[in-house]
């Protein structure tokens, strides 16, 4: 009897140091799966396609660095693929594309769905500013022996970093007559560039002790546009003449101008392995262009689908072109104005609103690999790793049953997901809050990116692939 008893403890002892032993082992190939980089879960057809988006995105990237070429870019491609312009008598049916332009400097993308506003609509919102130089309004000047424009700062910089690279010079004047007239210069490799420079190691030590952030002082960020001397006229004066004979514009027409500097620098392929993509203007292009590929693909989807591409994030969503504006809800009370006719009221829009579900999209800094001191690495994004849903905390999370929601649609798509929380603080996302005050559902989340703010930051392909595949599959969700 004993030794029956003995051999039944010593097979229920086995049997549970197996099973044991079997859900740690499940649970270690469990969390190797999910701390695996993104390319290990792609096949060979979805490798191709993550390197045919890098193409089309480097493209995009390059030919639309400021809100304004942004949004006449985006009009050309997505005229091609039978996107309107809408109007108040455009004709709302399910499948129907449009798009609404505000002031050239933001947009929106419409696909009519196939439910009615009143249960929603479903947006991703990005903003197409980045930081950058921009002229000020009288930037001429002349200054030993050389021609240069004062400049301000767009958004927040490290200014040492604007000095010795080549800059391009685009935007619009706007005179008096009520012309327009387009400036771009610097991006054509025949075109000539312009420079802010820099002390040579030789001079400098009276300006050692600068701290990293008054390296170059902000008020030292004039760029040299001209240098060569006539006998019988200043420097300035003769690049105000050129001004007058290339483009039909006077100095005084600068004041009502809106001309930026940016790098000229083409976006290139980064690493002996090309995984990674260094452009200007990732922040925040990268989704707002992942935002222009997934609309654009929707056929006929459930829920009115619109990409909220905006201006201004970059120093606060200010201004009648940035997301405090009330254009977004505006254009829905006039979708919902063309389909209720004289039925339409306010109460309504407020149901829209309340039943709309938002992805507020931007990128974020990614784990770098020289300074990783600076995140909390249980909860910091890698690149390689995918989409990162925004946890900030002190009141900036979306609430859990959105949460939740998101990462359903995430998981049942395939798409690899990784947390994001600042070290230490919490603060809050980029457009997210302007919607959230008009009781919209907002999530924040984005893709890693390094060297943000920077003139040339460095991004994960197969991230800025799963950030549109993850877009895609929002708008799809039911």
């Amino acid at each position: 009897m004993n030794l029956t008893k003995t051999l039944t403890s010593l097979a229920i002892a086995s049997t549970l140091t197996f099973s044991s032993a079997a859900l740690v082992q499940a649970a270690d190939a469990t969390a190797k799966k999910s701390s695996l980089s993104s390319w290990l879960n792609l096949s060979a057809k979805e490798l191709k396609a993550v390197e045919r988006y890098a193409t089309e995105y480097k493209d995009y990237i390059y030919k639309a660095p400021t809100e304004l070429t942004f949004v006449t870019e985006t009009i050309k491609r997505v005229e091609k693929q039978g996107f309107k312009k809408l109007s108040e008598k455009s004709n709302l049916k399910p499948g129907a594309r449009f798009y609404d332009v505000n002031r050239d400097r933001s947009m929106t993308l419409i696909v009519i769905g196939k439910k009615p506003l009143e249960q929603g609509t479903r947006i991703v919102g990005a903003h197409i500013d980045a930081p950058r130089l921009e002229l000020k309004g009288r930037p001429l000047f002349e200054k030993q022996e050389f021609a240069m424009f004062q400049t301000y700062i767009h958004g927040g910089i490290k200014t040492y970093q604007w000095v010795n690279i080549p800059l391009a010079l685009v935007g619009r004047v706007d005179k008096k007559d009520g012309t327009v007239v387009n400036i771009s210069v610097g991006f054509d490799e025949n075109d000539p560039i312009f420079m802010v420079t820099d002390l040579a190691p030789h001079v400098d030590s009276s300006n050692r002790k600068r701290t990293s952030r008054n390296v170059i002082g902000k008020e030292e960020l004039d760029v040299i546009v001209a240098a060569k001397p006539a006998l019988d006229q200043k420097i300035k004066d003769q690049v105000s003449d050129y001004l007058k004979a290339e483009y039909d514009i006077s100095v005084e027409d600068l004041v009502s101008a809106e001309l930026a500097l940016v790098p000229a620098t083409k976006p290139r392929d980064v690493g002996f392995d090309r995984s990674m993509i260094a452009a200007y203007g990732q922040d925040d292009k990268a989704s707002s262009i992942a935002a222009v590929k997934a609309l654009t693909e929707q056929k006929i989807p459930e829920y009115t689908a619109i990409a909220y591409l905006v201006d201004n994030e970059e120093v606060g969503n200010i201004n009648n072109t940035g997301a405090s504006s009330t254009y977004l809800v505006d254009m829905i009370s006039g979708l919902l104005y063309n389909q209720k006719g004289d039925d339409y009221n306010d109460y309504q829009l407020r149901k829209v609103l309340r039943n709309t579900k938002v992805i507020s999209a931007d990128v974020n800094p990614g784990v770098n690999p020289t300074w990783s001191g600076v995140w909390e690495l249980g909860n910091a994004p890698r690149l390689g790793n995918g989409v990162n849903l925004k946890l900030y905390g002190g009141g900036f999370n979306a609430n859990s049953e959105y949460m939740a929601w998101t990462r359903s649609y995430l998981d049942n798509a395939d798409i690899k997901w990784q947390t994001s929380t600042y070290k230490g603080k919490a603060s809050g996302g980029t457009i997210g809050s302007d919607l959230s005050n008009d009781n919209m559902e907002v999530i924040d989340f984005g893709v890693p990116i390094l060297s943000i703010h920077s003139p040339y930051a460095v991004g994960s392909k197969v991230d800025l692939y799963s950030l549109y595949k993850a877009m895609s599959a929002f708008y799809q969700q039911k």
